[in-house]
């Protein structure tokens, strides 16, 4: 059995950085399999980190990703979680995704637990992340796109397991692109360099 955390996080009061939320809530009345769990985080990080230290195999994160693409594109990354760091300041309300994966395995070492195996990023290009609450109508849009894809992602996943890769198909145009992915930024944060790109929707 699989153990999948689909983790919505982002901030409701700046525009679209509130995407992953959307999608989450979204994604909360699905009939999925009782081995995967849909939480909205929002911009609790830390909870986020321990939460992932019970047992999930794979991670889905869902949040705004400012990659200079069109806005309202979706995109899906699989970086490698970061080598656990030294001592982190930890801020309960402020953490970015990316200090979140690296919290996980500083976590892990502590308690003796282990995080997830294999970690997806469901991003969307934003196109404004000023103070207020609401969607532009290009993120609003792809909300349904990255419902969607996760959808494809869980069944993919379930359907070959974690030693697996997922395969370049489904919903979304495939990437064209199996190797290392450029650097992009989720959060306001970069995703490592070496992270594999799986797909993209525009």
């Amino acid at each position: 059995m699989t153990r999948i955390l689909i983790a919505g996080v982002g901030n409701i009061f700046l525009g679209d950085d509130g995407f992953g939320v959307e999608v989450v809530n979204r994604l909360a009345g699905k009939d999925f399999p009782p081995e995967v769990e849909v939480a909205d985080f929002g911009i609790r990080g830390v909870h986020l980190a321990y939460q992932l230290l019970d047992g999930y195999e794979v991670l889905l994160l869902v949040d705004a990703m400012p990659r200079g693409e069109p806005a309202g594109t979706v995109t899906v990354l699989e970086p490698e979680l970061p080598a656990a760091p030294g001592p982190l300041a930890l801020d309960a309300h402020g953490m970015e995704p990316l200090a979140v994966l690296s919290l996980i395995g500083t976590l892990a070492a502590e308690t003796g637990s282990s995080g997830p195996d294999r970690v997806f990023v469901v991003g969307c290009e934003p196109a404004q992340c000023d103070e207020g609450i609401g969607l532009s109508p290009a993120v609003e849009a792809a909300v349904a796109d990255a419902v969607g894809i996760v959808e494809d992602l869980i069944d993919q996943i379930m359907g070959k397991g974690c030693e697996e890769r997922v395969p370049h198909r489904g919903r979304s145009a495939a990437a064209g692109s199996s190797g290392s992915g450029r650097g992009v930024a989720t959060g306001h944060q970069a995703i490592p360099e070496d992270s594999r790109h799986v797909r993209t929707r525009r």
